[in-house]
């Protein structure tokens, strides 16, 4: 794709190279200083991504949430943040990368602070979804900055930069947010977004040029947007009040119903679309459909499986959400180690033996995970949290090399959009399902636990907020003046019920898994790295 910058064509002459000197006066369009100021945007949603589910088990405390709330704390995110992504990318090269990075940087500041002064659930849900709007204006944005401004042989340079900053922001979130959590509040991992990004913003107004696309898109394709939103929104809220309805309930197939309606819409009507939002004849590539689902798959695992790890650590092991932060790291710092590794590897011998083997080790890791209980040291837990970054690195790297490979370059944009959008559905749909997972067994396990410990009968209404709170691993003050062997019991039994709850979601996680090495083995290299279009 090749550009035009505003900034250097008001002469009439011909625009420069990407890159080069020329592309502006001054500070402004010079590449090494366009990645610092992208990449102080891309921060801001990278560390969200990992900061909130530290944070998650106090929020739930001091807003008297419900799993489901806290889950939608997450899922609003990510759900907004993938079905908006392609679109984004669109927006980007209609009406420039610097002026959609630089409204995107706004909003989600703008969000940030609303969260922390929202006081309920339902309004930190709402400015959780704005904040994933935002988001997905400024990941693609910041990636067609980088493509305009660098040349072709430092181009890969800047991108493994800008990959090891959303790495590092991965791995400074449970540290960070366990630092704020513990000695600030709950609300300030979101006000820590607003001075980030009031800097991103003066550099970005003072730094970024203004890099517009050839042939740029006309239209956005406006009811594919509605489609595909009211599609997802459906599935997820389905999934997530299954286990409060009942699978079999009138609700609940409703929703499903009309999830599976709107996709089978949207897909007609993207074949007819004259600029569709997602051009379906990139599917034909067996490889490009092979790295999507296996991305989808992926992050299902590993964000559904995060989700519960920070309970598991807080309200199980009682630590302190610093102390859980660096319980998390070995699997962070894992993953920013071996993923340049794994790049080197797959560029040597290909996306497809690495990728099996990753997920197989993902698979191995999950299924330890399942093992761990109320009781388990902390070396145990860091061997499995390590050995889950080591198998994830190379798909996060490979995936993403095997989607953007294997589209046409004319298409190479909305394959990126493709891959971040993958890995958000993929987050928001395992953290539903294995919510799901989670809150069916512990419906089923508490009642017998509680009965073989031979703990005084609950009432129907202490009964539901006894499950409400297993769900979370949270052990709820005995009534004053319980014997303390009775309320050890009372502990022990929600803390079991949860452990085994978790055990079944990390079970189902590992059996994803090694589907997922299945379908590894359809990835090869991208036909079109280089070279001319080739149609598919």
């Amino acid at each position: 794709m090749s550009y035009q910058t505003s900034t250097a064509t008001k002469d009439g002459q011909e625009p420069p190279e990407p890159g080069s000197r020329e592309t502006a006066s001054g500070v402004r369009g010079r590449p090494w200083l366009t990645l610092l100021t992208v990449a102080l945007g891309v921060t801001m949603v990278a560390l969200d991504s990992t900061i909130v589910a530290i944070a998650n088990p106090e929020i739930q405390r001091d807003l008297g949430a419900s799993l489901a709330d806290v889950q939608w704390i997450t899922n609003g995110y990510l759900l907004a943040l993938a079905v908006a992504l392609i679109t984004a990318g669109k927006i980007g090269d209609r009406f420039g990368h610097r002026q959609t990075f630089l409204i995107g940087v706004v909003g989600f500041g703008a969000a940030s602070a609303a969260i922390g002064f929202g006081g309920s659930v339902s309004l930190v849900i709402a400015f959780r979804v704005l904040q994933g709007l935002f988001g997905a204006l400024l990941m693609p944005a910041a990636l067609g900055l980088l493509r305009a401004s660098f040349p072709a042989e430092k181009l890969n340079a800047a991108i493994g930069a800008w990959g090891s900053v959303i790495g590092a922001s991965t791995a400074a979130g449970p540290i960070v947010g366990g630092l704020l959590v513990e000695h600030v509040s709950w609300e300030s991992v979101f006000f820590i977004n607003v001075p980030v990004g009031v800097l991103a913003l003066v550099m970005g107004l003072t730094i970024l040029a203004d890099h517009r696309a050839e042939n740029a898109p006309r239209s956005f394709d406006i009811p594919g947007i509605v489609l595909l939103s009211g599609a997802m929104f459906c599935l997820i809220w389905a999934l997530i009040k299954a286990p409060e309805w009942g699978w079999g309930d009138s609700g609940t197939l409703v929703f499903l119903f009309v999830s599976l309606a709107s996709f089978a819409v949207f897909t007609y009507w993207e074949t007819k679309a004259a600029e569709p939002l997602l051009p379906l004849a990139m599917f034909r590539s067996v490889p490009l459909s092979a790295g999507t689902a296996l991305m989808v798959l992926m992050a299902f695992g590993f964000m559904g499986g995060l989700f519960f790890v920070t309970f598991y650590l807080q309200n199980v092991h009682g630590m302190t959400p610093v102390e859980s932060g660096l319980h998390l790291l070995p699997l962070t710092l894992m993953m920013i180690v071996s993923s340049p590794l794994a790049g080197l590897l797959i560029t040597r011998i290909g996306p497809r033996v690495p990728l099996v083997v990753a997920m197989l080790v993902t698979a191995v890791a999950m299924f330890g995970t399942s093992t761990l209980d109320a009781d388990s040291g902390s070396v145990t837990t860091s061997l499995w949290f390590a050995m889950l970054g080591l198998g994830l690195a190379p798909v996060m790297v490979g995936a993403t090399d095997v989607i953007v490979g294997n589209a046409p370059l004319e298409h190479a944009g909305i394959a990126g959009g493709l891959q971040q959008a993958g890995m958000q559905v993929g987050g928001s749909l395992g953290t539903a399902v294995l919510g799901a997972v989670m809150a069916s067994r512990v419906d089923t396990v508490l009642p017998r636990k509680w009965s073989e410990a031979d703990l005084p009968p609950l009432r129907e209404g202490q009964a539901e907020q006894l499950k409400s709170a297993a769900e979370v691993g949270y052990a709820p003050d005995p009534p004053k003046g319980t014997p303390e062997q009775v309320a050890s019991a009372m502990t022990d039994v929600v803390h079991g019920s949860f452990v085994s709850g978790m055990g079944l979601a990390f079970t189902c996680a590992g059996i994803v898994a090694v589907l997922a090495a299945g379908v590894a083995v359809f990835t090869k290299s991208g036909e079109n790295d280089a070279g001319p279009s080739v149609h598919i």
